[in-house]
């Protein structure tokens, strides 16, 4: 007779109980993943590591990526990424990759890199029917690079580029979200005769770069600008040399370089993830 629990004392009927938080509720704020931006030492200036995102495109994607780690979805979250040799090297998108599918389980992250590409290279029917075919639920640009490196470059020029691509995309899949993502920075080099050859910024990229937030402003499309996170016009060349992270030509990356860009890019998505789940 001892051993049952006490019946519970009824509160008088004149006090306010204090409000319960729904069980979803509950769970959605406990969701959140703990992570923190963090740069090499030598980095100065940097900026806020955060995907603009002012209209809730990015919710469906988040939405699948909770139901995927609550284990409510047994469904693989399908994300493709495209781009030039910065995601031909595999090494910046698969770290991305692998830490999402570390963190939420089912994450199938594909990565398509073309050396020397702009958006145009895969304007071809068949890379779009390729990349169609891989039903992504979420789609990542990454160009920008070799467009500034043409010396005779045209914002107006590269923004009718990357709207004939975005166009034919969109055809092919339609209400799939896309993620633009900015250059990371690099030098042009110089050589003059009996001298040797010589680096300085290349001052296209910032141009480039302004070029792409423009475009996805104008369009509703996602943007991740890398350059403005690592230092941006002032700092980005400068914080990736003086950390040691690129490579001799001054255009591609160590690994180690590439490695930070993919976790820099993890970090915003989980960053944009925890956002979701706690309001």
């Amino acid at each position: 007779m001892m051993a049952q629990d006490r019946i519970p004392v009824c509160p008088p009927l004149n006090k306010v109980q204090k409000g319960v938080k729904p069980l979803r509720e509950m769970i959605w704020a406990n969701d959140t993943i703990p992570v923190q931006t963090s740069f090499p030492s030598a980095f100065r200036e940097t900026g806020r590591n955060e995907i603009i995102d002012s209209i809730a495109l990015l919710t469906p994607v988040l939405e699948r990526l909770r139901q995927v780690r609550a284990g409510l979805s047994e469904d693989t979250v399908r994300i493709v990424h495209i781009g030039d040799s910065h995601i031909r090297g595999h090494i910046y998108p698969q770290t991305t990759g692998m830490r999402l599918a570390e963190t939420f389980g089912a994450v199938s992250y594909i990565d398509k890199g073309v050396n020397g590409a702009t958006c145009l290279t895969f304007t071809h029917p068949d890379r779009i029917a390729e990349i169609a075919a891989l039903k992504p639920e979420l789609l990542i640009l990454s160009f920008g690079t070799n467009e500034s490196h043409n010396r005779r470059y045209n914002s107006n020029v590269h923004y009718n580029q990357m709207d004939e691509l975005v166009r034919l995309l969109r055809a092919a899949l339609h209400d799939v979200p896309i993620l633009l993502t900015t250059p990371p920075g690099s030098y042009e080099s110089f050589r003059q005769r009996r001298r040797r050859r010589t680096y300085a910024v290349n001052p296209r990229t910032a141009t480039a770069v302004e070029t792409i937030r423009r475009y996805a402003g104008d369009h509703r499309l996602l943007v991740w600008d890398m350059y403005d996170v690592v230092g941006g016009k002032k700092r980005a060349c400068k914080n990736w040399t003086e950390a040691k992270l690129m490579r001799p030509d001054h255009v591609h990356y160590l690994p180690e370089g590439y490695i930070l860009q993919g976790n820099l890019l993890y970090q915003a998505l989980i960053k944009a993830y925890n956002d979701y789940v706690s309001h």
